[in-house]
């Protein structure tokens, strides 16, 4: 019989409900966390539920391997708490000694010294202590289950994972990825034991049972025999940290974002060089707002990519940063008929692939959290026996001893994921996010620009055809997703932006995200899941 078409071009709309509302990439795993709210679990622990098991149906998204943030609002204190929850370097690692092993100019992307110390188990079990109600041994019940005995592959992951199948073949101790040698098809169904017995091990013994015993000598003789210098006490002293949050006003909308080293700064200045930008007045397909719109995105990230490193090492100047006068500075330099190719950092005056998914509960309280191995499947290098892929994020670290990010052992990468959450007059707005690497600032700007200056609902934001600067740079080349006007397109082109059509899986670019908007009179969810990925609102 020939098989089914796993293609789709259908209409969403919103999702409302007033009791708890979940959105994640994976229908799955959006049920998972809902259950936990229907079992008297609030937006914290629905979350880590959610994320678990999005490991197991999403596993070259995300994983225990790599790290996570979140923002959490309480709806009793209004109040925004942010976790960072990434790892560090191992501690004998540093420029020096990838010199001596003959690695200048960039960490290799795949190789064993890109692996920091994975901070998500960690970082859940912090969430959970701090905001949950629930243990991990409540909140991993369906990710064990559904890894032990199976689930079907969704089909836009299933695409991404046969593409995968050359890849994950040359790869250590992928065999549990790659069924009978071949990467599974859209349907089918997978079990994966080893990671299952490791969740099982994090339900009866926390993160201890990650970070020491047999789990962790895994990890450890695994990378050490690929070359990585990563050790046992490189694990064992792996900490999350709860800090402030940094936010700016957009048009009466507080929008929060955890601090460096994650690239949320990023999404903060080029919203706060737009806000005096005519945006609204333009129509949102217009070459000139996207003009406007693009060069506050260069000028965030010459920003971004001169500054943010791991605070513990290196000062931030995140408050100068978003001074109204330093902005109102780099808001001067965009030109109206002319692209900056490529725009430099400034000197601000001192006064200093991944999965999402956000959880709304019915007190009101709101998780917008985020848990990422970096590239698909991290390094691509599994801890034997485990089913955990180990993360990539190192590769992020600069070899330039002169750099604020440079490569430092215990020293934590600029790390691209970023959860997002709005409050406005102190009420809660809306948890959003947007994944993708280094589209994920540039989601974030864009789909708070819909809701905001467009006043469109949820899912219409997270609908709306979107551009990327490829490579996060303020030289990167533009790349613009099918439904973006040819006239506009062409048009950006004579101001002398770099573009590229982007249209069919090339959308994956553009990243997926979700949104869920809270009414603050009456409650009420509304929820929006982009329609690019196999996400899901699930709600009651």
């Amino acid at each position: 019989m020939k098989q089914m078409s796993f293609d789709f071009n259908s209409r969403r709309s919103m999702v409302v409900s007033r009791r708890g509302m979940v959105a994640t990439n994976n229908p799955l795993a959006s049920e998972a966390g809902l259950q936990i709210l229907r079992q008297g679990g609030n937006a914290a622990d629905a979350a880590i539920a959610a994320a678990s098991v999005v490991h197991v149906t999403d596993p070259a998204s995300t994983g225990i391997g790599g790290d996570c943030f979140a923002l959490f609002y309480e709806a009793k204190t209004n109040t925004v708490s942010a976790l960072n929850g990434s790892g560090r370097a191992p501690s004998a690692l540093n420029v020096e000694t990838l010199t001596q092993l003959g690695i200048t100019g960039s960490i290799p992307e795949r190789s064993a010294h890109a692996i920091t110390v994975p901070g998500a188990v960690m970082g859940w079990q912090d969430l959970l202590q701090r905001h949950g109600r629930m243990t991990l041994k409540e909140v991993l019940r369906d990710a064990i289950h559904y890894a032990r005995e199976g689930y079907p592959v969704a089909p836009v992951f299933g695409s991404s994972w046969q593409a995968s199948e050359t890849f994950l073949r040359s790869r250590p101790h992928t065999e549990e990825y790659l069924p009978h040698g071949r990467a599974p098809r859209v349907g089918q169904v997978m079990r994966l034991p080893g990671l299952a017995n490791t969740f099982q091990a994090i339900a009866e013994g926390g993160a201890a049972a990650f970070y020491t015993g047999p789990v962790a000598d895994s990890i450890i003789t695994t990378i050490q025999e690929q070359g990585g210098l990563m050790t046992h006490d490189d694990l064992k002293s792996h900490h999350s940290t709860w800090e402030i949050p940094i936010a700016i006003d957009y048009h009466g909308v507080t929008v929060y974002e955890c601090p460096p080293n994650g690239q949320g700064l990023a999404a903060l200045i080029a919203m706060g060089i737009a806000r005096d930008l005519p945006l609204a007045d333009l129509p949102w397909d217009s070459p000139e707002r996207l003009h406007l719109m693009v060069e506050s995105m260069r000028l965030a990230f010459a920003d971004a990519r001169q500054y943010i490193a791991d605070p513990a090492y290196q000062t931030v100047p995140t408050d100068d940063l978003l001074n109204s006068g330093y902005l109102a500075q780099r808001r001067a330099l965009i030109q109206p008929e002319r692209a900056m190719l490529p725009p430099t950092y400034g000197a601000p005056l001192r006064g200093s692939d991944t999965i999402y998914l956000c959880v709304v509960d019915g007190e009101g309280n709101a998780c917008s959290f985020i848990n990422s191995l970096y590239m698909g499947f991290g390094t691509g290098i599994v801890a034997q026996g485990t089913g955990v892929f180990l993360q990539n994020r190192g590769a992020n670290f600069e070899l330039d001893p002169a750099h604020p990010n440079v490569l430092q052992g215990g020293k934590r990468p600029y790390h691209t994921i970023i959860p997002g959450l709005a409050v406005k007059e102190g009420a809660l707005y809306a948890p959003f996010g947007v994944m993708g690497g280094f589209m994920q600032p540039q989601g974030h700007f864009q789909v708070i620009n819909a809701l905001i200056d467009d006043h469109l609902n949820p899912q219409e934001a997270l609908n709306r055809p979107r551009w990327c600067l490829m490579d996060g740079t303020g030289h990167s080349v533009l790349a613009l997703e099918d439904g973006i006007p040819l006239k506009t397109m062409a048009r950006l082109a004579e101001l002398g932006h770099p573009i590229r059509p982007i249209t069919g899986r090339g959308r994956n670019l553009f990243g997926d995200g979700h949104i869920i908007y809270r009414d603050p009179e009456t409650g009420v969810l509304f929820g929006g899941s982009d329609p690019r990925k196999d996400g899901q609102v699930a709600a009651f």
